[in-house]
This record gives structure tokens, sequence and C-alpha cells, in this order.
């Protein structure tokens, strides 16, 4: 057992006026608490114990965090002998029954006659993260005099996916420029590193993929392998493990081969070598991430082969170092089928019980990409006999970028909470992520990332929350948004209840109103063709007819919707029967998801009376209402935040009531030229032509 004693002093300080922030500090800001919070804050003794020889980097790591978080919050601890007084801490690694490696247990004992916090963990990252947890408690003001708390990952690989190139551009990224800066490393790591792999460790995030999915073979070569290590030294003792997105035609690219056909023995030999190679030089790196025949990737079908082929070759490379690979399933072919909605499933549900033990089949939330509302991926709950793993999209590529408020909790929360019915009812999604369901041990979270050189991190103050609740809910993926959004808005601001419920209410109906004003009643991929920016309902022509928006809405004289029922594309057969049964059935689907799976008359009947096209409209000005209800919130908490920040959000805001407005004028004016009916009572006409919104461009949006 190694054992670290830390007594505190936990001197109460008065709060003082909110001073100038600019986001940097994330939520792990530990500004001192405030007078007016009496109770066990006041009682605890100010000595730090010198730490051990023998304590590992990670310990060193929990007990500068505890130091750092504890003088912010309370007052600079005063160094003296351990065990002076009562309010001692304890960090040990011990055995702890019950609990994973990951795990910990926070609880108050007395030890030696001393009332004494114990953070105990069978490893020495459950510490940190037992830490962690712990400065929590006090930055939300929850009582820490009499504690008992166990807790453990429900998800084994809780990851961020980095879509950043090698140049620093970040696809789809709205927050500058990547953080990794390849062209230092590994000479110079930037100390930002470091604040990365803090914050992604306060939330439990224990790996990263270091480079876009749409990967370039240099990724795999001597200096970046090198430069990749730099990266993982600096994040091994946060408990953070690197990946690399790896380019499937890497052996013709940089190993000299006429072929990456997975079934050729030169080929494997390929990846075996260079699976060697990495981890020679990052013994603990994670593995691979691959986008395969997909959006022109290559991929294994270039030669026929299947995706079980190319998984598995990879698997067996990286197997007997302990990697995985993580295969994604977002993929289509160049064949354009009826619904794309329908191509991973085809894809991938044949080969169930096929892929490796160390292969994790990685699955959109939704079967089109990262819309603001999709059902849930049909293969979900599908593929009992494979490791199934969930990709979220943080960073609000169809959801306003940086600049709209859009807080994704609810998002993540309603499809994980979705049930799939594969074993009968309570068979959820999150039970399918967790590995419960089915009996699965390699489980897996990703979430592609928002963070960027921006002094804020992720481009706004509030998508600062999606990074948050992204990791809170890869630990605990059953867990409540709502008090997550309270947990980061208490320590982002302030934990006044005045600025607490009010924009955590605020928080919570941000992305219906999103959906309302964009797409409302099921509709999906109605953005501008290629950046994704606004509204392009007009989108038809090009390369593939699924990339383009008249695809999915289908809108004419007749109706708006695509026909996914058995009468159509007959998509809801991938479904469990109950649930696909209820999708088809008008009486029995949700009219959140009604033009996801119907195409129906402009005058069919909603559950409100109205028609589908005066309903349409007005979920369109609900929308932009909305946000009208959030620039309002928001100018009355200017007492509870620091300037700079107050005026930050108060401009975004303002440029997202202007984008949900041109959303709904220009998406009315597209669809009523189908619907040729009046506007229902009390909305207006919007100000410009069907073809002023159609001819606006933006030939340089962000993200690209």
């Amino acid at each position: 057992m190694r054992l670290l004693a830390i007594a505190l002093g936990l001197a109460l300080l008065v709060a003082p006026a909110a001073r100038a922030e600019d986001g940097y500090d994330l939520w792990l800001r530990y500004k001192p608490v405030e007078a007016a919070a009496k109770g066990p804050y006041a009682a605890r003794a100010a000595a730090i114990a010198p730490a051990r020889a023998a304590e590992t980097p990670t310990l060193k790591v929990a007990r500068a965090e505890l130091e750092r978080g504890l003088t912010g919050l309370v007052g600079k601890p005063i160094r003296a002998a351990a065990g002076s007084r009562d309010g001692v801490i304890q960090l040990s690694v011990a055995p702890q029954a019950g609990l994973s490696d990951e795990g910990y247990r926070i609880r108050t004992e007395a030890v030696n006659g001393k009332t004494t916090t114990v953070i105990a963990a069978s490893k020495d990252i459950g510490v940190l993260y037992g830490v962690f947890r712990y400065l929590e408690l006090i930055q939300t003001r929850q009582p820490v005099d009499k504690l008992d708390i166990a807790s453990s990952p429900k998800v084994k690989l809780r990851m961020l996916n980095h879509w950043d190139n090698l140049n620093r551009t970040v696809e789809r990224g709205y927050s500058g420029q990547s953080i990794f800066d390849w062209w230092r490393l590994p000479g110079h790591v930037d100390p930002r590193m470091v604040d990365y792999a803090r914050a992604n460790a306060s939330i439990g995030i224990n790996g990263t993929v270091l480079n876009n999915v749409n990967a370039k073979a240099d990724s795999l070569t001597p200096p970046f392998i090198a430069k990749a290590a730099a990266l993982a030294d600096t994040f091994r003792p946060y408990g953070i493990k690197v990946y690399l997105s790896a380019r499937f035609s890497a052996p013709i690219e940089i190993g000299g081969l006429k072929t990456a056909d997975p079934l050729d023995p030169a080929v494997a030999a390929f990846w075996k070598a260079k699976a060697d190679e990495i981890y020679k030089t990052i013994p603990d790196f994670g593995g691979f991430l691959v986008k395969a025949n997909s959006e022109g990737q290559p991929g294994p079908q270039d030669y026929g082969r299947t995706h079980v082929d190319g998984a598995n070759m990879l698997a067996d490379a990286v197997g007997p170092h302990g990697g995985v690979v993580i295969w994604r399933a977002f993929v289509y072919s160049h064949e354009q089928p009826d619904d794309r909605a329908k191509q991973g499933y085809s894809e991938f549900k044949p080969f169930d019980g096929q892929f490796r033990d160390n292969v994790v089949i990685q699955v959109k939330n939704g079967a089109i990409d990262f819309q603001p509302r999709e059902p849930f991926h049909p293969l979900f709950g599908a593929m009992p006999k494979s490791n199934l793993g969930m990709e979220f999209q943080i960073t609000k590529e169809y959801l306003g970028f940086s600049t709209h408020l859009v807080y994704l909790g609810p998002l993540y929360e309603e499809t994980l909470r979705s049930d799939t019915q594969a074993h009968g009812k309570g068979s959820t999604v999150a039970k399918v992520v967790d590995g419960s369901l089915d009996g699965r041990k390699l489980t897996v979270m990703a979430g592609v990332a928002n963070i960027g050189t921006d002094r804020n991190w992720s481009g706004s103050q509030f998508d600062q929350a999606n990074w948050y609740v992204f990791g809170r809910l890869a630990w605990d993926p059953e867990a409540d948004t709502r008090a997550i959004a309270a947990d980061w808005a208490k320590m982002t601001f302030t934990n006044d209840p005045r600025f607490v419920k009010p924009v955590v209410d605020m928080m919570m109906g941000s992305r219906e109103a999103a959906v309302d004003y964009m797409t409302p009643l099921g509709l999906h991929h109605q953005m501008g063709r290629s950046h994704h920016y606004g509204p392009g309902p007009w989108v038809a022509g090009g390369e593939r007819a699924d990339w383009t928006s008249v695809y999915y809405a289908k809108a004419g004289p007749d109706g708006l919707g695509f026909d996914r029922t058995p009468s159509g594309s007959n998509a809801t057969a991938q479904y469990a029967p109950a649930v696909g049964a209820c999708y088809a059935d008008l009486k029995c689907v949700d009219e959140k998801d009604l033009l996801w799976f119907h195409h129906l008359s402009w005058d069919y009947r909603l559950k409100s009376g109205d028609t589908l096209w005066n309903g349409l409209v007005k979920r369109y000005g609900q929308g932009v209402k909305y946000v009208d209800g959030m620039e309002t919130t928001w100018a009355a908490m200017a007492p509870y935040v620091d300037a700079p920040r107050h005026a930050e959000v108060t401009d975004y805001l303002k440029i997202q009531r202007d984008e949900a407005q041109w959303w709904r004028d220009a998406s009315v004016a597209w669809f009523g030229s189908f619907s040729k009916r009046p506007l229902p009572p009390g909305e207006k006409a919007p100000p410009k032509t069907l073809q002023e919104y159609e001819a606006m461009t933006f030939p340089w949006a962000p993200g690209i």
C-alpha cells in the first residue's frame, strides 16, 4: 500500500467581485469559497505532508492537483508536519472491493483518532479521478464532512477523436487551429498539453485519437511516431493513452507495396512491423482508429474484401501488444442505394460475431451524420456478438458551429435512453454502449472533439459544456444531463442559484430550439452544401444524390418527408420489430421523428390540430422565439458573470438570433414554394425572395 497523507487548511475567504476571465480555466477555476458558504469547509487543518519518494507520476499529479485546487478554493495551505490536527486527507492505493482499476472510493473515517477523508483506489489513476471528484464537491458546494462515495466508469475506453490534420487545420473545427503543434514536436511540447490532459482527466477521459479519420499515411512514419510519443509521455500521468487514425492504403504510400489487400501476406507483414515499431516507441499505445470505404477513403472493399477482413488484419497486428482496432461504421459505398440510412446496418449486421475480440465497431448515434435530431442507429441492439461503441459529435458541425448556444446533453441523453428492445423493453442504447446488455467487456464511447487553440478551448464559453457532458456520460451513460449542466454552470461561472437555475433551464431547451429553427418534425440534412453552414433545403445535384438536401426532404406538391416504412425504403425493418412497427405507424411514432419515417401531405393533421404546413411553419418560429428568450435570460445574468465572458456570450446569442431567423425564413420560402398554402395567422412572410436566399454563398465558412 502506498499512502500519502495530506492535512488540509481550508481557510474561508471572501469571494472578490467577478474579475476578467477568458474561459481558459474551463470548469477547473478553483475560485475561493465565498464567506456565506458556512459549514465543513471552515474546519480543516493547514498542513501538507511531504510526498514520499515512492509515489508514481500519477500520484504526484494527484497530489499537485489537490494542492492546487484547495489553494484556490480555501486559501494557501501551510506546509507543516503531517497529521497535526483533524481534517487529514489520505490518498491511498490499495485493493478496493467492488471497484474497477479506474474506480475510486471517497470516505470519511476516523484514522488514528483523527477525522480523515480517504480517497482510495486500486490503481493510482483511480486516486487522481477521486481527487477531481472531491474538488468538484467543494466547487459545487456539496457537503464534504460525511462522505461515502464509490464510483467506477461503466465504459472502458472513453475517448476524444480529434479531426486534426498534420498542418494544424481542423476538419469541422470551430475553435482555432489544432492544439497539436506537429511542426515543433517532439522537441517542444506546448505546456498547454498538460492543461489539456488535466481537463480530460477531470471528467474521466482516458484516450485521445490525435489525427483526423481522413488520415494521412505520414502520421505512421518514424518522425510522426516520435512526435506522438512526446504527447503520450505528457498525457500518461493523467491516464490518457494516445491512438492514431490509420490510412488503410499506408502499405502503398509509405510501405513500397503495390497493394493494400488485407489478405495479402505482405500487407499483413507491413502492419505487424508497423505496430511493432509504434509500440517500441509508445509502449502503451492504444491502437488504430480506421475510416475505410467511406467518402472516398481507401478500404478493404477496394480489393473485393470485407470490413471483417480489414479490421481483423489490423487487430492481429496490434493484438499482441494489447492494442485495439476501432473500425468506424460510418460507411457508404459508391453504389447509391434507395436510402443511405440503411447502409451501415446492411454492411455490418451480416458480420456479427466475426470480428476479433479486440475490434470495436464505432457507430454514430444516428444513421445519417450527426444531425440535430436522428433516431438511434439501428445497429445498436442488432450486433450482440460484437463490440459496439458510440460515436457522438461534440463539435457542432450541423448545429450552428461555435456561435450557437446548443447544449448537447439532451441529444446524447435522448440517444442513450432510447430503447432498442433487442431483448425486450429496457434494452437501452446505454446498456449496449456500456456492454451490460450483451456481456461485452471492450466498450467505447468516443466524441469528435471541439477543442482548438482559442483561449476558451472550444470557440465559445458554452461549448465547453459539451466537452464536459460528454466526459461525464462516457463515465456513466445513464447519468442525468440536467444535473451535469448544473455542475458545469456552478464550476464555470458561479454557485449562485439566481444564476444556476435560469441558465440550466436555458441550456436544457437550447437543443430542441435548434431542431425547431433548423430541422423540425424529423427533417434532416437541410444545411448548406459542403460547409454545412446555414440553411440549404434547395441543395440538389452534384456527385452524389445522398449529399443533397432534396434527397432527404423529398418536398413536392404532394407533401414532405422520407418514407422509410414498408411502403417506402423499409428502413424501419432494421429495428427490433416493436420499435420498427412504432416508427412505421402514424398513430405511434413520435412527431419529433415524423418526417424522418413518413412522407405526408401538406394537409396531414398533427396532434395539435394544425396541418403539417402550419405546424412546420410554427415550429420554425418557435425555435426563433426560444433564442429570443435565451437573449433575455442571459442579459439578466450580467451581475453574476465577469464582463468579458458575458459580452462574448451576448454577441454570440445575437449571431444565433439572426441565423435562427434566417433558417426560418429561407426554409419557409423553400417549402412554401411546394405547399402553395398561406402562412398561418400571425406568421410573417420571409423578407427576401427564395432566389435571394439560394444565391447566398459562403466559400470561406470555417471547418471545411
